[in-house]
């Protein structure tokens, strides 16, 4: 029994963060979750196709029993964001009932495929074990059904593809042979306490804290993923929200526009500006006038910071199971952009006697995305032993 391909997707609402490890060769892709409709009769051929690179001008049709339609060419990821009909994510979207989210997740699974083993002909890719990712509002009710959606069979067929001669289709089947589902933030506890290698606890202060209590807050694009941990393993009673970055976004994009007169494509674009840090916190309406929009910024990252201090104060009071944490832990893409805001937050919250002490881990972004690969790692590791087992 030998299974070596494993497939990894944190599915942000802002991006989708891929680790894929081939025969233990690893690779990390990042694709913004963004769909527009392709229009045969609107398509530009580049002017310079020799330029173009694959990976901003993807072109798709699925062929899966996932989707609903399955006669419709899109555009995903950064070839998207560049279209005037780009769909984004809706508030509270329920990841499992949606077609974008095996649209986006089956494309970027034959993307690896395509760069990786390319071929003239048909590419058949295996996943052995595929991890993904849901919010804790949807974890627990859906992940099953999650799981027989993903197994099986998917066709993914690329258009236009950049650099190959007529008739530019190339067609991937992708196939999954074994589903695991990850909770938002129990995965970063996983990813901040395990090794990606050896799979043991490389954290022993943090394991020992577990002991009291932790509590993580995962602070993503319309969710915040609370997870309580007791004795190493999440508690039952500690549920997330439904509040995240993508509001706020909404907001700045909305101001900007209004009042400097430039549109951002997309709120995986605004979020790139916002990671890169201040120096980067202007946009060009006109060719050669650049615009400061810090001003924009700051009251959405600071109220931001205010509430998402207001839901781990309300987390940490409402359960018994983890009353007397010991340890706070702040993970998420949006919680790392508005760090600096968080920390003043805490400050004041300090101030009327209710200190929220937050750990600001390294690679806060990758977390979840790190602890579905060893999610996927150990359950592997768990079949082989019981097939070893069912042999003797």
């Amino acid at each position: 029994m030998t299974r070596n391909n494993i497939f990894a997707v944190d599915l942000g609402n802002s991006w989708y963060k891929v680790m894929a490890s081939d025969d233990g060769e690893l690779v990390e892709y990042q694709l913004p979750n963004a769909l527009a409709l392709f229009d045969e009769e609107f398509y530009e051929k580049p002017y310079d196709e020799e330029d173009v690179n694959f990976e901003e001008n993807l072109i798709v049709e699925i062929k899966s029993h996932a989707i609903t339609d399955r006669r419709e060419i899109y555009y995903i990821g950064k070839s998207a964001m560049k279209q005037r009909n780009v769909s984004l994510t809706s508030f509270n979207n329920q990841k499992i009932d949606e077609d974008r989210t095996y649209i986006l997740l089956h494309s970027i699974a034959a993307y690896h495929a395509l760069i990786s083993h390319p071929s003239n002909g048909e590419i058949n890719y295996h996943i052995d074990q595929l991890a993904v990712s849901l919010p804790t509002t949807q974890y627990k009710e859906k992940k099953d059904v999650f799981k027989e959606r993903l197994k099986g069979v998917h066709t993914v067929i690329f258009h236009k593809v950049p650099g190959m001669l007529e008739p530019k289709e190339v067609a991937v089947k992708v196939h999954i042979e074994d589903v695991i589902v990850g909770a938002e933030g129990a995965l970063a506890y996983l990813s901040l306490t395990r090794d990606p290698s050896s799979l043991k606890v490389k954290n022993d202060s943090l394991a020992k804290d577990s002991q009291k209590g932790i509590i993580i807050g995962d602070l993503g694009g319309d969710s915040v993923d609370f997870v309580g941990i007791k004795n190493g393993k999440p508690v039952a009673s500690v549920e997330g929200e439904q509040f995240g970055i993508n509001q706020f976004l909404d907001n700045i994009i909305q101001k900007v526009s209004k009042n400097e007169l430039y549109k951002f494509n997309s709120r995986s674009e605004l979020e790139e500006k916002l990671a890169a840090g201040q120096s980067e916190w202007y946009v060009e309406p006109f060719a050669g006038v650049k615009k400061d929009i810090s001003k924009y910024i700051m009251p959405q990252l600071k109220s931001m910071a205010i509430k998402y201090l207001e839901h781990f104060d309300r987390v940490r009071s409402s359960s018994n199971e983890i009353k007397g944490a010991v340890r706070y832990i702040a993970v998420g893409g949006a919680a790392d952009i508005a760090q600096r805001q968080i920390k003043e937050a805490a400050v004041k919250w300090s101030e009327r006697g209710r200190p929220i002490d937050l750990l600001f881990p390294e690679d806060m972004v990758k977390l979840n995305v790190q602890g579905l690969m060893i999610l996927a790692k150990m359950s592997l590791l768990s079949k082989e032993k019981e097939y070893a087992t069912a042999k003797k």
